[in-house]
């Protein structure tokens, strides 16, 4: 599912402070919204925010120094032509950038046709860079998941299976190991690129894992601050299982990487059986090293058959 469209009050007020800009036409538009269509269509933030241009419409238009003297330096005719032809691009917002100063008539149509303006003395590629961002996030394709979402040796690591399997309690053994949570129970998967999802944590969870028997811990205050992040890109999914599921569903040596779909990118998996005595973390573990290995091109099992056919050879 999308995010909500953002309006042009919360994008002012988001960066207010690094992006030190003023609001100078166009007030009474504050709750003007991006286009819900070019939202939908738009790929990246990349497709929502950029240099003035009057072939990408509905995006929010960034003026820098060169784009002002478009507007500025011509005849008085091709000038106000220029500029009214923007009103046709319905712009949710327009910015000047570069410290440059906003054309009288820029203003007053802004005024008339109540498009936000607003006014910075930051180069037009950072405000381009920062809002590229922010629009990326705000609009990336998100679905929640069931799971406990980690962060073990630097490597995101999602830890699902069926219930019952004590998934928070291999997260709580985890931290205690030195890896650090970021959410258990409910992980908000966002897409944020072609090939990148990162995970979150609902506010309403934030730091909290759920151990039966116990009940709620707040991992921060037991742990630490270390204990904890924020977000990580989503790098493995560690799925648990009962003995039974492992032999009718799985090969015992699987031949190549497995992977399952997340909003359209495939992400590796592996499946560890969950049977008395075993020590999880452990494999949890030696499960992210070896993801490591193979995406470094070292791939264990291939080393195994070529060893097994050289044997053979001999």
């Amino acid at each position: 599912m999308k995010a909500a469209v953002v309006s042009a009050d919360v994008l002012f007020e988001q960066h207010r402070e690094s992006l030190h800009w003023q609001w100078i036409a166009g007030q009474i538009a504050s709750e003007r919204r991006f286009d819900e269509v070019a939202v939908t269509m738009a790929r990246s933030g990349a497709d929502l925010v950029g240099y003035l241009n009057y072939i990408h419409p509905y995006r929010l238009q960034v003026l820098g120094e060169r784009e002002v003297s478009y507007l500025t330096n011509a005849t008085p005719e091709d000038c106000r032509r220029r500029v009214s032809r923007i009103v046709t691009l319905e712009p949710p917002v327009l910015v000047v950038a570069d410290g440059q100063t906003a054309p009288d008539a820029l203003v007053s149509m802004c005024e008339r046709a109540q498009i936000p303006l607003f006014a910075t003395h930051e180069s037009a590629g950072f405000v381009i860079d920062v809002l590229r961002a922010y629009l990326s996030r705000h609009f990336a394709e998100r679905v929640s998941m069931h799971g406990v979402f980690m962060d073990i040796l630097g490597v995101g690591v999602m830890i699902t299976g069926e219930s019952g399997l004590g998934k928070s309690e291999l997260g709580l053994e985890l931290i205690s190991r030195g890896h650090g949570l970021i959410a258990d129970d409910a992980v908000d998967l966002y897409r944020t690129n072609q090939t990148t999802i990162e995970g979150r944590c609902p506010e309403l969870l934030q730091n909290l894992l759920e151990v039966r028997g116990i009940g709620l811990l707040d991992i921060k205050a037991i742990f630490g601050e270390t204990s904890v992040r924020r977000k990580m890109r989503l790098k493995l999914i560690v799925h648990l299982v009962r003995a039974e599921t492992l032999e009718r569903d799985y090969d015992r040596l699987p031949h190549e990487p497995m992977y399952q779909d997340v909003l359209g990118v495939p992400v590796r998996k592996s499946v560890i059986q969950v049977v008395a005595g075993r020590n999880i973390a452990v494999l949890v573990e030696a499960a992210v090293r070896n993801m490591v290995l193979q995406l470094r091109g070292i791939d264990t099992y291939q080393q195994f058959v070529q060893r097994h056919r050289d044997a053979m050879n001999r």
